[in-house]
């Protein structure tokens, strides 16, 4: 799935330290506003505990993880939808993600300048939005233009696409989202092509102090009451979560996680829900060579979903043969289950769920 989340906020809120947490890449990040000059783009192993339980009974020679591509932009300013700061080619990059991950700082460091000058991450996210609304409300006033144009020659749906544009331009004239219109499901096709910032799910990350990884601060509290309780908001200690992340022995991790009151890293939570909130899930094939996680989209039906392993298996797709994770866990082999009669043999209109373990059988 060539499906991606764009890091975004205000500079100087410890994104890039977060982006190197969870990705491949480590890119270089600054004490200094402004002083990226680009945006850096990881693949991301999404972490997934049932890949190494089905390990335990396979004994595959490889694990291979599921991978979301992520895209750390640039710290945003006042101004940037104007072309202050690091300006319009970066939101031109955030357009280009199918999901935002939204980082707020609340954490104070005196080390550490914020660039409006005190620490208030409502403020910064609305900062943030109000960019976001103004360039949305750009591409939206410019394809009524557009539109209007169309009506002069007597496209009658063009009359349509206006009236709804029309709603979604008085919506952001009035502070709001795009995602958050009063409008009609059937009329969201008006806006489809356009990939408004705005209308993009927001995950929202609260990059906190090491002291309060594990239940947040006031900061976090002042961000939830003000999203309230429809948005997903995750708290993690950056400056922490790098200090883990060079440690290469896995014990030492562990240690490490323990002493801070964590079960896991931060960024493990903000991956799955990364994946979650790109409405992608995973199936899984097992097999002595490898044990490995393929990501499809939520719904998807079994030709499409063995098309992502390989184009031949759904074009000559005959039937998947299908585990459900809970029940190889629990009987502890494909054999076991097929006696116990929890083994499925699925046809074409079978949508897949989530942790099937699944062989295809195809032919071409």
């Amino acid at each position: 799935m060539s499906l991606n989340c764009g890091i975004i906020g205000l500079t100087n809120t410890g994104k890039t330290a977060i982006f190197n947490c969870m990705s491949n890449t480590k890119a270089v990040s600054s004490n200094y506003a402004f002083s990226a000059t680009k945006s850096n783009i990881g693949i991301v192993d999404v972490p997934d505990p049932r890949l190494y339980k089905l390990d335990e009974l396979v004994h595959s020679e490889k694990v291979v993880p599921a991978l979301v591509e992520i895209v750390d932009v640039p710290g945003l300013a006042k101004g940037a939808s104007e072309g202050e700061g690091v300006g319009n080619k970066f939101l031109a990059d955030v357009q280009q993600t199918d999901a935002i991950i939204h980082v707020l700082r609340c954490f104070d460091d005196e080390n550490l300048a914020h660039v409006e000058g005190s620490i208030d991450p409502v403020r910064d996210l609305e900062i943030v939005d109000f960019e976001l609304q103004v360039r949305d409300l750009d591409l939206i006033e410019r394809k009524i233009s557009r539109l209007e144009k169309l009506v002069k020659s007597g496209d009658k749906d063009a009359k349509k696409g206006i009236e709804v544009l029309k709603k979604y331009k008085a919506h952001l004239e009035n502070f709001g989202n795009a995602r958050t219109a009063p409008v009609a499901e059937d009329d969201k096709r008006y806006i489809k092509d356009m990939q408004l910032l705005t209308d993009k799910t927001v995950l929202y990350v609260c990059n906190v102090d090491d002291d309060s990884a594990v239940d947040g601060n006031d900061y976090v509290k002042n961000v939830i009451n003000s999203l309230g309780d429809d948005n997903t908001i995750i708290v993690i200690a950056g400056k922490l979560e790098a200090e883990i992340s060079e440690l290469e022995d896995e014990d030492d991790r562990k240690e490490f996680l323990s002493d801070a009151g964590l079960k896991e890293p931060g960024v493990n939570k903000l991956i799955r829900a990364a994946y979650d909130v790109l409405n992608l899930q995973s199936f899984f094939t097992a097999g002595p060579k490898e044990i490995k996680a393929w990501t499809i989209k939520k719904g998807m039906k079994a030709p499409e979903a063995s098309g992502v392993i390989h184009s031949d298996l759904q074009r000559g797709f005959i039937r998947a043969e299908v585990v459900k994770y809970d029940d190889y866990i629990n009987y502890g082999s494909e054999q076991a289950v097929k006696e116990a009669g929890k083994f499925h043999v699925e046809g074409k209109n079978y949508v897949v769920e989530d942790g099937d373990v699944m062989h295809i059988r195809f032919n071409v």
